[in-house]
């Protein structure tokens, strides 16, 4: 799977998304302008010590990401799309586009890709949710419908509490 945040603009929320995308084996897109310098302590430090785990790819537009991956399923969330992401089917491979905190993904950019446009449902009344809760909301979906493919399943107790 593939996250690509556009034009992201507070540092934690990216390195707890990074942090997610590490221990799935998701790669992550980051889309400029950035509101933050990728090597900012912030970021950093919400990744803890899980960079090394992170692929990451910088790109100057989103039009560069959907180009250069243009046989790709992409999925765009916004509060502003009818279909909710349970009802989606996420292909192996696919890209999960989320935009930045303050706006969300350009108008323009769902009008042109409706059909692919997903949301998470919430109350009437409620903005938006923590762009990093979303992305990991979506992304946990995406891999649910793969059975997990290539995570552990199962987790083992210290030998103290066998």
């Amino acid at each position: 799977m593939h996250v690509v945040l556009v034009e992201p603009e507070i540092p934690q929320n990216t390195g707890n998304i990074a942090r997610s995308c590490a221990a799935t084996g998701t790669v992550l897109h980051l889309v400029h302008p950035l509101g933050f310098e990728i090597s900012d302590k912030q970021v950093k430090r919400a990744g803890l010590d899980y960079w090394h785990l992170v692929e990451i790819h910088e790109h100057q537009s989103f039009a560069e990401v959907y180009e250069a991956n243009s046989g790709h399923p992409f999925f765009f969330c916004s509060t502003k799309a009818s279909k909710s992401y349970a009802e989606a089917t996420f292909p192996d491979g696919s890209f999960l586009v989320f935009g930045k905190e303050t706006k969300g993904l350009p108008e323009e950019l769902l009008r042109e890709h409706l059909s692919e446009c997903i949301r998470i449902p919430m109350r009437e009344g409620a903005r938006s949710l923590n762009l990093g809760n979303s992305v990991a909301i979506v992304l946990y979906e995406a891999l649910r419908q793969h059975d997990f493919a290539h995570l552990m399943k199962a987790g083992k107790l210290a030998a103290e509490f066998k």
